[in-house]
């Protein structure tokens, strides 16, 4: 396998997240250097992570002869900027979510990579919590049936740092910070060749005073019939509100990734430091996460690139999946707008997906819309009888 060096762009808390994932889970791939707009944040960040060489000059970092690999931890207005330089680079460029503040960002992003023959990837940590990931496979294997309907939820008290309050530097409010991984969560389950083909999305601003929303509820049409749903809040109090339903033909799976992991601990004395992220006090019930960098994704997030990079292959989350991320939020803020159904534009290269369709059962010349089984053991039939179009109940022998 090989070793990488890295070029870390930002050092806010994602990109402590993720060198802290990098030098302590991976281990033989290091951040050499390290980019920030403050000098004195990137010397503080580099001392923190024992990292050799941080500077001011974003284009040397991209460029440092030493480093093959750029990690894009800034900002959501900066992306561009640094993906497009990494790709002219002819370096590989893994970047934060959401790739774009829109879908047009996004393409160019794209575009440009694929021109340079670079490899790329789209850091979405939360489609690949070890739950998260166990139960895109169960769902994958066919343990649930088709999937009818996913609903994703993400809430907390609100951003950490100034810019996400910016709409003119991240592109919106809730949705473009929470959205985008609720929509790539859907994704997951509902199949990415499954194409997304309308929104129904209502947002509104009650907390805060900014101008874009902190607070948001959409619907996502699939090609199949399957419903996406996801609900995302910077209003939200108690901590990081982390969910995620899913429901099928034969089953429903439901996961809490955060509030409700296990781990639960009473303190009078609040003293007991930092408790997890977006936590809002360190007294009282609390609900510690025992290996952050693990159960947010982090972890198998890099193993999945960096292997990915290595084999020649593609990953799991592709800067492709973030431009398709980019296009239904697009959608979502057209129809809060309009207040109506918006279809999702975007360049869809996933190909085709057959509507949910289950085939007919039949008893003595009837449907069957459902069995249930009784107390006794019998079995209770839900019928239309074809012809006439009348609905009756028949009871039968078990078995």
């Amino acid at each position: 396998m090989q070793t990488h060096a890295i070029t870390m762009l930002g050092t806010g808390l994602i990109g402590d997240f993720y060198t802290m994932t990098l030098h302590g889970q991976r281990g033989r791939d290091r951040v050499r250097v390290v980019y920030s707009r403050s000098e004195g944040r990137g010397a503080a960040f580099g001392e923190r992570w024992a990292i050799p060489e941080s500077t001011t000059d974003m284009q040397a970092a991209i460029r440092h002869p030493e480093t093959d690999v750029v990690v894009v931890a800034l900002p959501n207005h900066l992306h561009e900027e640094a993906v497009t330089a990494v790709a002219a680079a002819g370096k590989a460029v893994l970047c934060t979510k959401p790739l774009g503040r829109n879908a047009a960002e996004a393409k160019r992003m794209l575009e440009a990579v694929e021109k340079a023959g670079v490899f790329g990837g789209y850091l979405e940590d939360l489609c690949y919590t070890p739950k998260t990931l166990k139960a895109i496979a169960s769902a994958r294997a066919g343990a649930i049936g088709d999937v009818t309907w996913v609903r994703s939820r993400e809430a907390h008290p609100g951003p950490h740092s100034a810019w996400f309050w910016d709409g003119r530097l991240t592109g919106g409010g809730a949705i473009i910070d929470l959205g985008c991984h609720c929509v790539e969560i859907i994704r997951n389950f509902v199949g990415k060749g499954n194409r997304p083909l309308e929104v129904m999305c209502t947002t509104d601003t009650l907390v805060h005073p900014i101008s874009d929303e902190d607070n948001a509820i959409a619907l996502i049409r699939f090609e199949s019939g399957a419903t996406g749903q996801f609900e995302v809040s910077w209003t939200f109090r108690g901590g990081m509100d982390l969910r995620d339903e899913v429901a099928g033909t034969h089953g429903t799976i439901w996961l809490n990734h955060f509030l409700r992991t296990g781990f639960e601990m009473f303190s009078a004395a609040g003293s007991g430091g930092y408790v997890a992220e977006k936590a809002e006090s360190a007294a009282g019930w609390l609900f510690p996460v025992g290996d952050e960098v693990s159960e947010l994704g982090y972890v198998d997030m890099f193993t999945d690139m960096f292997r990915a990079m290595d084999e020649g292959t593609v990953p799991q989350e592709t800067l492709y999946d973030g431009y398709v991320v980019n296009a239904v939020m697009d959608a979502c803020y057209r129809s809060a707008r309009s207040r109506s159904w918006e279809p999702v534009v975007l360049d869809w290269r996933g190909g085709s997906t057959a509507r949910i369709a289950a085939a007919a059962e039949t008893f003595e010349g009837q449907v069957v819309i459902k069995r249930e089984t009784l107390p006794d053991g019998r079995q209770k039939l839900i019928l239309k009888d074809p012809a006439s179009g009348e609905y009756v109940d028949r009871v039968v022998a078990g078995g």
